[in-house]
């Protein structure tokens, strides 16, 4: 009996569903079957695992029936933590009873999970075509899975960009999505010239510019003949497009700098001596000898008051000498 419950374990469920995808899980519930005390609870918790799988198996049918590695491992994370909680708490009622309620709360993550990745996470493209790569909740084999454009084109609209000539523009058309694309992909930069939505563009108005890994382009030192309508496509290497963007490219041309006129003031008629605004020679000349005149004055001034100053300073000495002199005379006598 116990070698016929073994082979049995290890014989994979035709109902193996998402959450059973993980091997951690499946060695959880294997585990927890060859835990139970009798050979007879073990096959009853092997029925019960079972079951669970089939349930595991419509709820994942009821959502496409796939899921991203992202979702599976928060699946089962959850799911974990909720069996090892079961697994440290003391049981007093039937073993069986508590494997269908926690094999039941597996059910319930799982279906949590689902409703989250398949409502926002399967296809978030809301423009442009994904391919890519999701888990089988059937086969546990991964696949392509395709998301068609919900608007049915893959052209993401027409966006505006406005630069100042000799300043640079920023062209970026990447979105979240893309990082989900399976396989190489690349981004095609095209131009076509001219006044941007000025007429209708065929596929030969355009340009090659630029193939490069990276989403976004710098356009530097911008003239206004680099404006136009700049085209860029997400390929893969046999060309097929998955995404296009297109960017109105306007380039405003610097405005002419104004300079202030210098004002000059008319001549003067030829004659005016009456005018304040003579030439600057005309009055120069008897400056000139204004200023000679009253310093010559003013040096033969000031040299008469020092000859008149140092002569009352001699006659006073010689009269100071002279007393002195009938003085000492007197003392004599």
């Amino acid at each position: 009996m116990l070698l016929m419950l073994v082979s049995l374990l290890h014989c994979v469920p035709a109902a193996k569903a998402c959450l059973q995808c993980d091997r951690r899980i499946r060695l959880l519930h294997e585990d927890f079957i060859l835990s139970a005390p009798t050979v007879d609870d073990q096959i009853e918790l092997k029925m019960i695992c079972d079951q669970a799988y089939v349930t595991y198996k419509e709820t994942s049918q009821e959502r496409k029936g796939v899921i991203d590695p992202t979702t599976l491992y928060r699946a089962r994370t959850d799911y974990q933590s909720e069996f090892d909680r079961f697994l440290k708490t003391k049981h007093t009622g039937s073993v069986t009873y508590e494997a269908i309620q926690i094999m039941e709360k597996g059910r319930k993550i799982l279906e949590k999970h689902l409703n989250t990745f398949i409502g926002d996470g399967l296809c978030p493209n809301k423009c442009g075509i994904l391919k890519r790569r999701v888990m089988d909740c059937f086969s546990c084999r991964y696949k392509i899975y395709i998301c068609p454009s919900p608007s049915g084109q893959r052209d993401c609209g027409e966006y505006p960009v406005l630069a100042e000539e000799g300043g640079q523009a920023l062209l970026n058309c990447f979105l979240s999505w893309h990082r989900l694309l399976l396989g190489k992909t690349e981004y095609h930069y095209s131009w076509a010239p001219g006044e941007p939505g000025a007429k209708k563009l065929n596929e030969s108005d355009f340009r090659a510019l630029v193939v490069t890994d990276d989403s976004s382009v710098v356009l530097n030192q911008l003239h206004v003949d680099e404006q136009g309508t700049y085209r860029c496509s997400l390929q893969n290497r046999n060309g097929f497009v998955f995404y296009r963007a297109t960017f109105l490219l306007t380039v405003a041309p610097v405005p002419d700098q104004t300079h202030r006129p210098v004002i000059t003031l008319p001549p003067l008629p030829h004659g005016d001596d009456q005018s304040p605004f003579q030439p600057t020679e005309a009055l120069l000349v008897p400056v000139i000898a204004m200023v000679t005149a009253l310093s010559l004055a003013a040096s033969v001034g000031i040299t008469a008051v020092l000859g008149l100053v140092i002569s009352q300073m001699r006659a006073a000495g010689e009269l100071s000498r002279r007393r002195k002199g009938r003085r000492a005379e007197q003392n004599t006598v």
